[in-house]
């Protein structure tokens, strides 16, 4: 299964769970949850259509499509931590929190494995052409 697959599959499960959240988190913990896990999405995609090519403009496509990767990291690490932060306060519950941490680290895993990928493939010179992942 893809990261973007991933990922969607995390959002989805936020969605849920933040749904149920008491109101007093709601512009809290809630709010932010679901919009990291939507940023999340929104760089990883941003990240697959940075095509790199033969162009002149290959170092700062790989680039853009580095900082894309990075920070759908940044915001899996994040997204974690507020999830942790949740479960302190009791705005989710214990079995949510484990299920976002296992998801997020499942996709941080694949990110890494990504920019790995692209590391390989893109320092070997050959003939370049974007994955779809």
């Amino acid at each position: 299964m893809s990261v973007v697959m991933k990922a969607k599959d995390l959002c989805r499960y936020v969605m849920t769970i933040t749904e149920k959240s008491p109101k007093q988190y709601r512009f809290t913990f809630t709010s932010r949850l679901q919009n990291l896990a939507l940023d999340i999405i929104q760089n990883l995609y941003r990240a697959n259509d940075t095509f790199i090519t033969d162009e002149v403009n290959r170092t700062e496509k790989m680039e853009q499509r580095l900082a894309f990767q990075h920070q759908a990291l940044t915001d899996l690490r994040l997204l974690a931590y507020f999830a942790q932060l949740a479960l302190e306060q009791k705005a989710i519950l214990p079995k949510q929190y484990e299920q976002i941490a296992l998801q997020s680290s499942d996709c941080m895993n694949l990110v890494g494995a990504w920019i790995n990928s692209d590391r390989k493939r893109f320092a070997g010179g050959g003939h370049l052409h974007a994955d779809k992942t």
